[in-house]
């Protein structure tokens, strides 16, 4: 039970620093004459937490870290609540890949971050899993895009060719990672 505690104080600090970190992201004004108008916004349910967070990561030109921060963490390890920075371009490639669909950007996660720990367990005990997954390392995501059925998800991904690519068609979901390009069926 200590521990529990102990999990709560730690994600109540790391909220409090995040919540007062974004207001301050959102009104402090960009320099006269720079940015490009141009703006990253994704929108995630976490199938295990029923969390949900929508918000902007890239503005002008800029990510924004107090953002990144609240996808971590809405990405985070759910078993053991452990947090790890998630790779921008990670992020990107679930933006671009929401508009060659032409919906918005509304993913599900099934998984994002995965600690050593829970990876060596999930190694153990699934089939497919590997040892030395992209997840461990914020650079693998499995997700549904809300309208999109995941086999056209798939061919969207496999078309970018922007890393690996593995069709879970009985789970309904789709892996993306930013490693090398393949793919594969699960």
């Amino acid at each position: 039970m200590p521990e529990q505690g102990c999990h709560c104080d730690l994600r109540r600090r790391f909220l409090r620093r995040l919540l007062l970190a974004v207001p301050a992201c959102a009104v402090l004004p960009a320099p006269a004459g720079t940015g490009t108008g141009e703006q990253r916004r994704l929108q995630f349910v976490n199938t295990h937490t029923g969390e949900q967070l929508d918000a902007t990561y890239f503005e002008d030109g800029a990510y924004l870290p107090a953002r990144m921060g609240l996808f971590d963490w809405v990405l985070r390890d759910h078993r053991s609540n452990e947090v790890f920075p998630i790779d921008k371009q990670l992020f990107d490639l679930l933006h671009e890949l929401a508009a060659s669909a032409g919906v918005v950007p509304r993913y599900q996660i099934i998984s994002g971050y995965r600690s050593p720990a829970t990876n060596a367990m999930l190694v153990a005990t699934t089939d497919g899993v590997s040892s030395q997954s992209l997840h461990m390392q914020g650079k693998a995501i499995d997700v549904r895009l809300a309208g999109v059925p995941t086999v056209a998800l798939r061919d969207l991904a496999l078309a970018k060719e922007a890393g690996g690519v593995g069709y879970y068609p009985v789970s309904d979901f789709v892996h993306l990672d930013i490693g090398r390009v393949r793919q594969w069926s699960g």
